[in-house]
């Protein structure tokens, strides 16, 4: 039997489609469930090469996308991908706020302009797609926005955290409730999805980086269901919150955890 294709017709624009290293990030597989799921999919990212293996992915299943190289720190290339949609697709559906940039450094060790940049990539470009894409949404019945957030901004790291991210990503979330509550009688719902403990390469090269051992630290232990998720887990409740499927669902924020945020200790 068939499986039934939730986005049919669809148009989402996806942004960080591409993934930092071998496997799959959260925004890679977001395009390829979206893809076939039968949405035409933008993917947008800075490095050409990340986006065109997700392209090839797709194409080799037989979906439609197309890629765009941008760099969401810069204002007009955020236009640019919502213009890419309009020219090649006819509109916008679906946006997916994905790209991030965590300088996972404690506050007496983050600079200005650390702070700027995570500001920047992870809650300005936000806006900037939001603002550019939802006049479309709007003239085509209606759109989905999500936004990719994380459980860093509803509870402590530990360690020293990553104030940077964690301030950017609290931004996210208000971001959405205003959205939400201005244009729902537009049709365009907007709800977050936050991860938790998921392995994806960025993830992993930063623990890398900070010379952590991911078998010794067995973050699988610190979940309700003793495993940790991965990047498919994202992807799969960006589908859910983009479909037919949540037409009653916008301002929610959906960790996708495995039960960390309701843990003590």
């Amino acid at each position: 039997m068939e499986t039934q294709k939730k986005l049919e017709g669809k148009v989402a624009i996806i942004t960080g489609a591409g993934s930092s290293g071998p496997g799959f990030g959260t925004g890679k597989a977001m395009s390829v469930l979206f893809a076939r799921h039968g949405a035409k999919v933008v993917l947008a990212d800075m490095f050409a090469d990340r986006a065109e293996e997700t392209l090839k992915l797709i194409q080799d299943e037989g979906g439609e996308a197309s890629v765009v190289v941008a760099d969401l720190t810069r204002p007009p290339d955020c236009q640019k991908i919502v213009d890419e949609a309009l020219a090649r697709y006819g509109g916008v559906d679906i946006l997916i706020n994905n790209a991030a940039y965590n300088p996972s450094k404690s506050l007496l060790d983050t600079t200005p302009e650390m702070f700027q940049q995570s500001l920047a990539l992870n809650l300005t470009a936000p806006f900037l797609l939001t603002r550019a894409a939802v006049p479309s949404m709007i003239a085509r019945g209606g759109g989905a926005i999500v936004y990719i957030t994380s459980i860093a901004a509803m509870r402590g790291q530990g360690g020293r955290g990553s104030p940077a991210y964690a301030a950017a990503k609290k931004g996210m979330e208000g971001l959405m409730i205003d959205i939400a509550s201005a244009y729902g009688r537009d049709g365009v719902r907007v709800n977050c999805v936050a991860p938790g403990l998921i392995s994806t390469p960025m993830r992993n090269a930063i623990l890398e980086k900070a010379g952590l051992d991911r078998e010794k630290l067995n973050l699988g232990s610190r979940t309700s269901v003793g495993f940790e998720g991965d990047a498919w887990d994202i992807a799969h409740a960006a589908l859910y919150l983009c479909s037919a499927d949540a037409r009653y669902v916008t301002g929610h924020l959906l960790p996708i955890d495995g039960g960390v945020t309701m843990r003590c200790g």
